[in-house]
């Protein structure tokens, strides 16, 4: 897929570029990014542009995940990362994908990460025809998982054993989010299956 760039009123939601390899490195080094993905640890420079120069861009060029950096439109500062992964390829039934996100340190309560991952479940939803995006957080993720459901994911309980990660396996929760869901109030119950 060609990347695109979505803006929202208080960031714009890009592809990184190699001069965002700095900002990312020095945002991996943050302990709780470290705790709650599957980056490496330490992270060091060439993890930063390992991903910023070869990960993300295939991604896009090979349709397996669709990476965006958010910014502040007033600065340009870092906020984090968002992105989809997991796609399905496109499907009379609609495609699925998992959403997945991080936010520098300096920028958290803000309110940045649940209007960053807004913008890319609705672009999910509507432009790539995804019928079922899911969030998927190790156990424990409380703050991963305000932000999922402030977005309206439904929660549908714990796999175990789910996320590999630095040679153990750990227990995950797990969320959906489905077209109509985005279109009902957060908090508001699901309507019962027809």
């Amino acid at each position: 897929m060609r990347p695109v760039t979505i803006g929202t009123a208080r960031l714009t939601l890009r592809p990184f570029a190699p001069e965002d390899a700095p900002a990312v490195h020095a945002a991996c080094q943050d302990p709780d990014i470290l705790r709650w993905t599957a980056l490496p640890e330490p992270y060091e420079r060439r993890h930063a542009q390992e991903y910023v120069l070869g990960i993300a861009p295939s991604g896009w060029r090979e349709d397996t995940a669709y990476t965006f950096g958010a910014f502040t439109r007033d600065g340009g500062e870092l906020v984090g990362s968002v992105g989809l992964v997991r796609i399905t390829p496109p499907d009379p039934a609609g495609r699925e994908a998992e959403l997945g996100y991080w936010t520098a340190k300096e920028q958290r309560r803000r309110g940045y990460t649940a209007e960053a991952a807004g913008a890319v479940a609705d672009w999910a939803l509507g432009e790539l025809g995804v019928e079922r995006l899911e969030w998927v957080a190790e156990v424990g993720n409380t703050a991963s998982r305000a932000v999922a459901e402030r977005l309206g994911f439904v929660m549908e309980g714990t796999l175990r054993a789910r996320i590999p990660f630095r040679g153990t396996r750990r227990d995950a929760w797990i969320a959906s989010l489905l077209p109509s869901d985005r279109r009902r109030a957060p908090g508001a119950p699901v309507p019962p299956a027809p």
